[in-house]
């Protein structure tokens, strides 16, 4: 695995002197009122007020996650045998980075989400360009390709803790390297005609990708109402 400090930095800074707020990106400066519970400016914090509302968030979680791993599996497929659905397959797998991004909205704004709906974007758009290269034997644009791909887990874990620190930036990183290699082997399977391997290995990153779910779900938790 490739262990680069990144280049990631947000395009707005933070812009306030109140230690208490929770915003990373909060340009209210010294007006600032935010406290651990209660939000600074309108786009910033939804509270999760009860636990229906926390059972919500978290199938709606799982359900985007759910269709992250399985539309990239169709997209691969389609990929890998040059199926007529590919574009059309392809375009509804990009759709998953903007439903991600739009789970984040309530609680970080638009501005925020929209930066991480392009972070898992660029990450489905490197696992297509993978796929690609790999079924024509270009070894050189593979390795490049893989490295990127990694570089950008990294940004996903970086960025997921710099908006809350409830989410551990390591132990995320180490889930999202996970999910990047399951992927690979279930592309290798797949291009190698392996096809009950693949399946297999598919049964392990939908569980995964699960955790993955309910670990973003409970940070927003603890970040937005410590009493659920």
């Amino acid at each position: 695995m490739w262990q680069n400090e990144q280049r990631y930095s947000p395009y707005y800074q933070r812009n306030c002197s109140n230690l208490a707020c929770l915003n990373p990106y909060c340009q209210c400066g010294e007006t600032c009122k935010c406290n651990h519970s209660q939000q600074c400016h309108e786009g910033w914090g939804t509270p999760l007020h009860d636990r229906k509302q926390k059972g919500s968030l978290k199938s709606s979680m799982r359900l985007v996650w759910e269709q992250h791993v399985y539309w990239t599996r169709m997209t691969i497929i389609s990929l890998v045998f040059s199926l007529p659905d590919v574009n059309s397959t392809t375009k509804r797998l990009l759709q998953n980075a903007t439903d991600m991004g739009d789970l984040l909205k309530p609680f970080y704004g638009n501005k925020i989400a929209d930066m991480y709906s392009n972070l898992i974007r660029e990450h489905l758009i490197i696992a297509a360009e993978l796929v690609k290269a790999a079924k024509v034997g270009n070894q050189k644009e593979v390795t490049a390709l893989e490295r990127k791909w990694y570089e950008n887990g990294e940004d996903v874990a970086k960025f997921l803790n710099t908006i809350n620190p409830f989410i551990s930036r390591d132990e995320f990183q180490k889930m999202w390297f996970e999910h990047l290699a399951l992927t690979k082997q279930e592309a290798v399977f797949m291009l190698q005609n392996d096809f009950e391997s693949s399946i297999a290995v598919f049964n392990i990153i939908e569980k995964q990708a699960l955790e993955m779910a309910d670990t973003i779900t409970t940070g927003i938790a603890k970040q937005f109402q410590p009493l659920l």
